[in-house]
């Protein structure tokens, strides 16, 4: 049995491969290989797929949230491990090798896995109302262990505008202990920092190779320590992000024509799902459109194709060619063109956005915002000077909002996406193994599990 480290580098691309030295060296005793992807191209539904070896219509997880229907309401970026459907890598392992033992840092649908050590992001929502940075851990006393070693997990670099290296730091230095005191025979790590500027400026930025490497450089110690314990690595990623330059307001266009309904609340307007005909989820380039009644979809199918910036309109055959036809997709599925991405604004005047619009609120949004990674660009001093008011109340124990995102303009700032198959290799997702035993010029996301398998247990099929 071989122990096996595997790092989900979000966004690594060959592209971006060319800026990182010490992860090509990988790759040089070992072998690179392009990596297929599913759609849709985003975290939960990529991982859901290496780890399970079946596509969305298998596991389910159609995207980083979706309308549940049996609630009622649009949930984005949910932790618990049953969501996601199938046979799970470690399952077969354990199968093969009874006491199989597995650490998941970071990969998402980490809580409530039944794996044997967990640390996710998790913070702490006093009664308040106020947040605080922290962690989940199982067991419970890797908490402490973690923390007392590196600090409180850094959640505030882990996303919004001042997401950056820190985050992914304390996730490769919690990963090299994790590895030194309990030696699991899998150990999967998930490295977020490519993921930030890659949206913020695009790929083609000078910005951006410098991230890809500076995150070179934090990773080499984390590789050191695994091939010093004689642990097979194996590197990949989910997609690669690509630049984009025009936001697709498809809600406020399904808005315009009758078909989404909002409610009023203290001048605020809210997405009200249970009487709205139609409306879409938005994630990255691809959005879920939910129709209400079988008779209104041909009607929104058309409406959703003329939108300037949709590419694609994925009808029942449409999602069923993609692997995507599962009760939790949408009736319909837009694919972005190239350029183009999905907001979920519905709102139509800026002063009836909700508060947590202005927000980095990534569970109360019913749809991706990447806006939440600038300051607010039509304000960026006062929405920095904003900020520092609320940090201070923060400290005094009052009440705060962090009002610091931007609405249209911040839209207008985004530079990268992703969540379309690629169009060119150099943007494509890749793999990176040490053990040249299994090399091949490429592999789909549903190989992964058995790749996994046979590197961890040659001797045995992992069924």
């Amino acid at each position: 049995m071989t122990s096996l480290l595997v790092l989900d580098v979000v966004g690594l691309t060959p592209r971006l491969l060319a800026h990182m030295p010490r992860l090509r060296a990988v790759a040089a005793g070992g072998f690179q290989a392009e990596l297929g992807t599913v759609l849709p191209a985003v975290t939960c539904s990529v991982q859901s797929t290496f780890l399970t070896g079946e596509l969305p219509t298998g596991h389910g997880v159609v995207g980083n949230g979706w309308y549940f229907r049996d609630l009622g309401e649009v949930l984005l970026w949910r932790q618990h491990n049953a969501l996601v459907e199938g046979d799970k890598l470690w399952h077969a392992a354990r199968r093969a090798r009874p006491g199989y033992t597995v650490a998941n840092v970071c990969w998402w649908y980490a809580m409530g896995a039944d794996v044997d050590w967990t640390v996710t992001p998790r913070p702490i929502y006093h009664a308040d109302g106020r947040k605080d940075p922290d962690c989940y851990t199982y067991p419970p006393e890797l908490h402490d262990d973690l923390t007392s070693a590196l600090g409180t997990f850094p959640l505030f670099t882990y996303w919004g505008p001042g997401a950056g290296i820190a985050s992914s730091t304390w996730i490769c230095r919690a990963t090299e202990r994790i590895m030194a005191e309990q030696n699991p025979d899998l150990t999967l790590a998930y490295i977020p920092h490519l993921d930030y500027d890659l949206q913020r400026y695009g790929p083609s930025d000078p910005r951006s190779a410098a991230s890809a490497a500076e995150l070179d450089g934090v990773l080499a110690p984390l590789l050191d320590a695994a091939a010093a314990q004689g642990r097979t690595v194996v590197v990949l990623s989910e997609y690669g992000i690509t630049d984009v330059s025009r936001p697709v307001d498809v809600n406020r266009a399904l808005r315009a024509e009758g078909l989404l309904e909002v409610y009023t609340q203290a001048g605020m307007e809210y997405l009200d799902p249970w009487t709205s005909r139609a409306f879409a989820v938005a994630d990255h380039q691809v959005a879920h459109v939910y129709v209400a009644d079988p008779a209104d979809v041909p009607a929104v199918a058309k409406l959703c194709a003329a939108l300037p910036g949709v590419g694609e309109v994925l009808d029942q055959e449409g999602k069923a060619a993609h692997g995507l036809d599962h009760p939790r997709s949408g009736e319909l599925v837009l694919l972005a063109e190239r350029d183009a991405w999905f907001t979920y604004y519905y709102w139509l005047d800026d002063d009836r956005a909700p508060d947590f619009a202005r927000l980095v609120e990534i569970h109360r949004k019913p749809g991706y915002d990447p806006a939440e990674l600038f300051f607010d660009p039509d304000d960026p001093l006062g929405a920095k000077r904003r900020a520092g008011v609320a940090l201070l109340r923060k400290k005094l124990g009052m009440r705060y909002l962090m009002s610091v995102v931007g609405l249209d303009a911040g839209a207008r700032a985004v530079r990268g996406s992703h969540g379309l198959l690629p169009a060119d290799p150099a943007d494509a997702p890749v793999l990176l193994c040490s053990d040249p035993s299994a090399a091949r010029d490429r592999f789909e996301a549903v190989e992964v599990k058995d790749l996994l398998l046979r590197l961890a247990l040659p001797d045995d099929n992992g069924s």
